[in-house]
């Protein structure tokens, strides 16, 4: 069943805003060419010459070095967030980690970004693969209109760089890990409060519940809590693409009809990006133009939950109030989410 969408009611109503926001990306680059070459002679799989690249348009990707977690991220991205909102980290009353990535299975990892902000908030995490910082924003503005809190911070930090598989026993297995490969690492911030106008007008999405085995990292549950193999990525690309075409445009066409625009009622779309070829389709089937984008993923891969908010930090000084983005979430479970903000 769909996500009800958010309707507008009649009288003045509160509104939340996205009114910072701040990502962090590690130093080291890994080109797909150096990665597949390390695959290479770690498993002494030959594979075709510049096969990643060709195959996912992706020409390098960021990583973290040892002694980064997926805190480090968030709280580098959360740091620059609060600084261009001229904040301090007391000022927030909700902290949400929400990623993919965590530093522990217990206890969240929204403490421990906390504890190094030295913030005071109510804190939680949110995670739904790829989709995870959409939700974290909807669950906060969701607490803010209830009055459950003030001003919210929400953060990802995503490290899925450390789930690729470099040492595939055969062909077979670096088929079934292939996803894996397109993986970069990086943290996004975004400060939540109340605003006089714009905001966040609309959030809308679809889940497809059935197809949770296509693609993901089965270790550290209670199905396979331990077993180095089951801490690595798992999922054939060209499955969860068609998962992902069998489930349609039907979200992004609610969200522009509720919006009463097509695509040139946006400045911008904001796309998760898995690969070159996953976001050329997606342009080819909802008719998004080109100029719409912000394209990323060559240079930065897939960076999970991170996707939206590194885009956005893209394009935020440079959009004019009044001016709306379309933010479209698609992730493993799978769900697909889109959110209508309207900058200040």
């Amino acid at each position: 069943m769909p996500i009800q969408p958010c309707q507008q009611q009649p009288g003045p109503q509160p509104r939340i805003g996205i009114t910072a926001i701040g990502t962090l990306l590690p130093e080291d680059v890994l080109s797909s060419d150096d990665l597949q070459r390390e695959v290479t002679r770690r498993s002494g799989i030959a594979l075709p010459d510049r096969m990643l690249t060709l195959a996912t348009g992706i020409v390098s990707r960021r990583v973290a070095a040892d002694g980064v977690y997926a805190s480090t991220l968030a709280v580098g991205a959360a740091r620059r967030a609060l600084d261009a909102a001229g904040l301090d980290p007391l000022d927030v009353d909700l902290l949400v980690f929400a990623s993919a990535s965590r530093d522990l299975v217990e206890p969240a990892t929204a403490h421990i970004v906390q504890a190094e902000l030295g913030s005071r908030a109510h804190a939680l995490d949110v995670t739904n693969a790829c989709n995870s910082f959409v939700n974290g924003i909807d669950l906060a503005r969701s607490m803010l209109l209830a009055g459950r809190a003030r001003r919210a911070l929400v953060v990802t930090g995503e490290t899925p760089s450390r789930a690729v598989r470099k040492d595939p026993a055969d062909f077979a297995e670096f088929r079934g890990t292939f996803a894996g490969y397109t993986f970069g690492d990086a943290g996004a911030a975004v400060v939540l409060e109340p605003v006089e106008r714009g905001g966040i007008l609309d959030v809308d999405g679809e889940t497809y519940s059935e197809h949770w085995e296509v693609g993901g990292i089965p270790g550290g549950g209670s199905r396979h809590p331990r077993g180095d193999s089951f801490t690595y990525f798992r999922g054939d690309g060209h499955e969860l693409r068609g998962v992902f075409e069998k489930a349609g445009t039907a979200v992004v066409d609610r969200t522009l009809h509720r919006a009463g625009t097509g695509w040139e009622g946006f400045a911008k779309v904001l796309v998760h990006q898995v690969t070159v070829p996953y976001l050329e389709r997606f342009a080819e089937l909802t008719g998004v133009p080109e100029d719409k984008l912000v394209v990323t993923v060559p240079e930065l891969g897939n960076v999970a939950s991170a996707s939206i908010g590194v885009q956005l930090d893209r394009v935020f000084d440079e959009l004019a109030p009044g001016e709306r983005v379309l933010f479209v979430g698609l992730g493993g479970g799978i769900s697909i989410m889109t959110m209508v903000w309207e900058k200040s």
